[in-house]
């Protein structure tokens, strides 16, 4: 029978709210999902499940995205409860306590004719968010991002990806570490960059295994991959803006290798 929590002062309810903080979620090794879809999705992808807490008011079960209880404590918390722990509405009423693990190169599975997307310090867990988005929507290979100290299971990329950082395969690695990675598998990087010797991108062969590298929307790629990529490319602007959105350049530049790929 699940147990009832009617007081903000429940450890448990602590717990989830300490487990925002990325500390805590390291320490613990457990991370927080919200809604019926993520939460289904999150263990589908193989994360067990430690807790499960429902608040029966706002309960709303969605057969598409089953979610298997077997084995795992369930809770009940009252609405105030509920609120002060879920971040977002539209939760179907679940919160899920996951257990974590970790994202190397290694999580991926190397294909054919692979094509990946490559982010460097991209400083909005909103805009990862997109782009795992994305990346779902183009069948993508992988996801990397350059930055070790990023975190996959901060609640605004879970948030914003809609359950995607579950559906594809996500890495992080050092800088150097992924172009030792992508060379040893004969993986051409394309950078998308504002410098001088970029082309546009279509001008570009992303039918050979590749993998497209963004940097911040504030300060680009570094050094690093301006001087280690194989090409540079860029998205020729006819506004007055000279840069868009990361998370839209990197939905223009996936869906144009998917149609050189015969779409």
């Amino acid at each position: 029978m699940p147990l009832d929590i009617s007081s903000l002062k429940n450890p448990r309810v602590k717990q989830l709210v300490d487990l925002e903080k990325p500390r805590e979620r390291r320490k613990q090794g457990l991370f927080v999902v919200e809604g019926v879809r993520e939460v289904s999705l999150g263990l589908q992808s193989g994360h067990p499940l430690r807790s499960l807490f429902i608040c029966p008011s706002f309960y709303q079960l969605d057969n598409a995205y089953p979610i298997e209880q077997s084995g795992a404590e369930v809770f009940h918390l009252s609405e105030e409860v509920f609120a002060k722990v879920a971040v977002r509405e539209g939760t179907g009423g679940v919160i899920a306590l996951l257990e974590s693990r970790e994202y190397g190169l290694d999580n991926l599975i190397e294909t054919e004719s692979p094509l990946y997307l490559i982010l460097e310090k991209v400083e909005k867990p909103g805009n990862i968010g997109a782009m795992l988005r994305t990346a779902d929507a183009a069948g993508l290979s992988g996801v990397i991002v350059c930055d070790p100290a990023t975190d996959f299971y901060n609640p605004n990329v879970i948030r914003s990806s809609v359950g995607c950082v579950f559906t594809v395969p996500v890495a992080c690695a050092s800088n150097d570490e992924v172009l030792a990675w992508l060379r040893k598998r004969h993986i051409r990087s394309y950078a998308a960059a504002l410098t001088d010797t970029a082309t546009p991108y279509h001008h570009h062969d992303f039918k050979i295994p590749s993998a497209i590298l963004l940097g911040s929307e504030a300060d680009g790629l570094s050094d690093f991959w301006l001087r280690n990529s194989d090409e540079q490319v860029i998205i020729p602007m006819r506004g007055r803006i000279d840069s868009m959105n990361v998370s839209n350049a990197a939905a223009v530049l996936v869906f144009e290798a998917l149609r050189q790929r015969g779409l």
